[in-house]
């Protein structure tokens, strides 16, 4: 067995419950989506209404796919590059180089950990903060999805209730991309489409909207 969280709306806000499901383990996608189905089962059980959508590249629906944080670009780079090459810390940083290399590179860059204290991000030259603790990956995925799908399957989205991503591990992670599609599930319920925000917008609404 095993336990993931699974992100809706509730009270206009993004929250989250816990499932516990039957775990399939091995490398291999087929096995990746057994479990991923076991864990929808699991939301489906305790709520009838559910409309769960994986957000991964391991989704059998070719949305969950595209939303994907591995899938998506912004600006020609991935988000894994955008969001390391982002962080400033009292010692250095942004290292805008990072943005050159492959994500997992960049990610294991020594720079990372040896530049001291982790103080915020800057992106295309707007400071952000470290609270709350993932507005900055937010903004990023936002602003990736506006540029990388077109309005037809931006409103798919909300099509769906619930919001997982089988890899996402709370107590390793704190980013995850289930979270922020249904943060824009909600925009798309409240607005009809997704807004642009100003950097104070978006902090302002992720701090009224987004729980955890």
């Amino acid at each position: 067995m095993a336990e993931r969280p699974a992100f809706f709306n509730q009270n206009g806000n993004v929250s989250s419950r816990t499932y516990s499901f039957a775990w399939f383990p091995g490398f291999a996608v087929s096995q990746k989506q057994k479990s991923i189905e076991s864990l929808h089962d699991a939301i489906r059980s305790a709520d009838p209404q559910a409309r769960p959508l994986e957000i991964s590249t391991k989704s059998k629906t070719a949305l969950g796919v595209q939303l994907s944080a591995f899938t998506l670009r912004l600006n020609g780079h991935t988000l894994e590059n955008l969001f390391q090459s982002a962080k400033v810390f009292d010692q250095g940083g942004p290292y805008l180089d990072l943005l050159q290399i492959p994500p997992r590179e960049a990610k294991r860059d020594k720079r990372l950990i040896n530049s001291g204290q982790l103080q915020g991000f800057c992106y295309q030259e707007e400071r952000f903060p470290l609270s709350p603790k993932t507005v900055f990956y937010d903004y990023i995925y936002l602003a990736a999805v506006k540029q990388s799908l077109t309005d037809a399957e931006i409103r798919l989205i909300s099509a769906y209730n619930y919001f997982t991503d089988i890899e996402f591990n709370p107590a390793k992670s704190v980013n995850t991309q289930a979270r922020t599609a249904a943060m824009l599930k909600l925009m798309l319920d409240e607005f009809g489409f997704l807004p642009d925000f100003s950097r104070d917008g978006f902090i302002q609404y992720h701090r009224t909207h987004v729980i955890g």
